[in-house]
């Protein structure tokens, strides 16, 4: 019997699909220069960006004096924390190699990739001609530690050691920074340059997530007090800038609190930020709320869970990874607007960039201070933004 025959009538073989070209010309002709006007836009605009390259290119490579940023590069970095003591900020960072690369050689994925990125910038500083020899024993200690974190993560299973010591880390990092007596105590008023800036931001990160996400919950709380308090809250901060969270932080909570007790200029910049960060999170929590269909709830209902079970292990989780891209962008929100604590006293790595600019010695290099701290904030906000796009993709956000 013919193949044919046994097909139903109406019905016609399929076809195989048809043959995709992916050569370079046929996609340039298809893309951009299907017609002359095209042609001739795509010409002119091709022309401008090469005119504009060559001559960012050219004042980068050949007019920039960059001689200002050998002498200033410890002050960039970690302001005017003691010499002597800088050996506590690269046990710190030591410290940081190892349990990255446990979490990478446990869990793979997203920490491999932030590992691979940060032995990379190490490598990059280790290659920079200025580096004391100290330093580069340093940072080459940083990959070492790293790469043997690596291999006991792979061939141990210690998850859940590594968890803890994570859960360590930031309670030893602040009694490296200060040493609280046991150590020569170093003030918050000799931290600076880039150090004060990821303490800020990594600080108002950590504490604003559980924060946001507790006011998100709340807004939708069926408690008329808890609701709207929550309410209050997050659209009197959304509608206040963030300078202003930052003046009032520096000078109306020492007096809201009384003369009796004092807050450091650092923690009260890291509650300002922190506030601000933790309103705009809750949106975006609650906004991933929203998106959950009712099915949802009624399910777990249904299977006897109760409503903070219900909360904590079926609607959150889709919840959150719904909105993971616009929580990674806060993230790099605030921590771009770390470089605004220096309008109220502290020096960052924008401040400590301005301040040697208007050193007379280094007068008429603002250029290349700031396109300094521009780079230094681009490579770590592009490294947010690329482990956000591998979150989403072993999540499988947006795939249906």
């Amino acid at each position: 019997m013919a193949q044919s025959d046994l097909q139903p009538s109406g019905l016609k073989t399929s076809l195989p699909p048809p043959k995709q070209t992916t050569s370079l010309a046929n996609w340039l002709k298809e893309n951009l220069f299907t017609n002359w006007r095209q042609s001739l836009f795509t010409l002119a605009l091709l022309s401008f960006a090469s005119w504009l390259l060559y001559q960012v290119g050219h004042w980068v490579f050949v007019t920039a004096d960059w001689s200002v940023i050998p002498p200033n590069f410890k002050l960039l970095l970690s302001g005017q924390y003691p010499v002597d003591q800088l050996w506590r900020l690269w046990t710190g960072i030591l410290l940081f190699a190892l349990l990255l690369g446990l979490s990478a050689g446990s869990w793979k994925g997203v920490m491999t990739h932030v590992a691979f990125f940060l032995s990379l910038i190490f490598l990059v500083c280790l290659a920079l001609p200025f580096v004391a020899f100290e330093t580069r024993l340093w940072l080459s200690g940083a990959i070492l530690i790293m790469g043997a974190g690596f291999g006991l993560g792979h061939f141990f299973k210690i998850k859940k050691t590594v968890l803890l010591v994570w859960i360590g880390f930031i309670p030893i990092s602040g009694f490296l920074l200060h040493g609280f007596g046991l150590l020569p105590s170093v003030g918050t008023n000799l931290w600076g340059g880039f150090l004060l800036t990821l303490l800020l931001a990594s600080v108002a990160i950590l504490c604003s997530f559980p924060l946001g996400l507790l006011l998100a919950l709340g807004r939708r709380s069926k408690l008329p007090a808890i609701k709207y308090f929550c309410i209050f809250y997050i659209e009197l901060i959304r509608g206040v800038p963030l300078i202003t969270i930052l003046f009032v932080a520096q000078i109306m909570l020492p007096l809201l609190l009384g003369g009796s007790v004092s807050i450091d200029h650092i923690v009260r910049a890291m509650i300002g930020l922190t506030m601000f960060n933790a309103a705009y999170l809750a949106e975006n929590i609650r906004g991933g709320l929203q998106s959950i269909p009712r099915g949802q709830f009624e399910a777990a209902h249904a299977l006897g869970l109760g409503t903070p079970v219900t909360t904590c292990f079926v609607i959150l989780p889709q919840a959150l990874k719904a909105v993971i891209p616009s929580m990674v962008g806060q993230f790099i929100a605030i921590f771009k607007d770390t470089s605004l604590v220096a309008i109220v006293g502290l020096i960052d790595l924008l401040g400590m960039a301005r301040n040697i600019a208007a050193n007379p010695e280094f007068i008429g290099y603002q250029m290349e201070l700031f396109l300094f701290v521009a780079l230094v904030f681009f490579i770590f906000c592009s490294i947010l933004s690329y482990a956000s796009r591998r979150i989403e993709h072993s999540l499988g956000v947006g795939d249906r």
